[in-house]
């Protein structure tokens, strides 16, 4: 298809789409190197191929391929090095493959997905991620890791609500705090509070950082007291200083011949 066709296919779908539908649908806006398929339809099937790129009023995808199907072009299929982005939720991801319903505002991500709550500073990797937009809640499945402040959460299944702050993780459930390590077959993290709710062969390890911060002020309190090592002292080989009223003695020896001490003086 030549440029310039391509232009004038790509202004045409988008008058032909705002009128067909009615006043309170939202827009679309697309582009890429190629366009395939009925322009003139809202109930057939659009291809973008090469850089595609589609906006709606609240969804961002940019891809290799864009299919877009249905009536009123209800459908948003992607295929390849998708980045993404929903407007309304600021939420941004990365994957394979998705679909998105414009009706119903779900979108199913596929393929080594990674998703970034960016408002709460939450990360996410999977397999496969739903994310509805009108309830703000993310379903995640397969080797699962869900990053935020000092947390790594892991699992075979998780639910992450957006708007409560709220994990959920089952299936080999597992989570971090720094050094400490919780495990159970379902774990529940407040990430606003950090409170954590174990349920299910519960395991865990944690660190006492209170003994930690005792035992290494002890440690330096213990130091600082220790005198300094004299240049004469035993450890550093020189000779013992010896004590008051033995000069002349070695050490634990008795006084040489003539001396006396004031308990063992001889009588006249």
């Amino acid at each position: 298809m030549k440029k310039t066709d391509f232009q004038l296919h790509t202004v045409l779908f988008i008058v032909v789409l705002i009128l067909s539908v009615p006043v309170s649908a939202e827009r679309i806006t697309f582009y890429a190197d190629n366009m395939s398929g009925t322009a003139g339809s809202t109930s057939d099937t659009t291809k973008l191929e090469g850089n595609a790129y589609v906006r709606t009023a609240s969804m961002e995808i940019a891809a290799d391929s864009i299919t877009m199907h249905g009536k009123n072009f209800r459908y948003i299929d992607a295929e390849g090095t998708i980045d993404g982005r929903n407007l309304d939720t600021k939420m941004e991801f990365k994957c394979g493959s998705m679909s998105y319903d414009r009706e119903t505002k779900i979108a199913t991500l596929r393929d080594s997905v990674h998703l970034e709550d960016t408002e709460n500073k939450v990360s996410a990797d999977a397999e496969i991620i739903e994310y509805n937009q009108n309830t703000d809640i993310a379903v995640l499945q397969i080797d699962i890791t869900l990053k935020q402040k000092d947390n790594v959460c892991n699992g075979a299944y998780a639910v992450y609500r957006k708007k409560a702050q709220m994990l959920e993780l089952s299936g080999n459930s597992q989570i971090k705090q720094g050094e400490d390590t919780f495990r159970a077959q379902e774990i529940t993290l407040d990430l606003n509070s950090q409170e954590i709710t174990l349920n299910g062969r519960v395991k865990g390890s944690v660190i006492d950082d209170k003994s930690k911060k005792d035992s290494d002020q002890r440690s330096e309190d213990t130091d600082k007291n220790a005198p300094s090592d004299p240049a004469g002292s035993p450890e550093n080989g020189g000779i013992p200083v010896p004590a008051a009223g033995t000069e002349g003695t070695e050490s634990g020896q008795a006084p040489q011949s003539g001396s006396s001490s004031p308990d063992t003086a001889k009588k006249e």
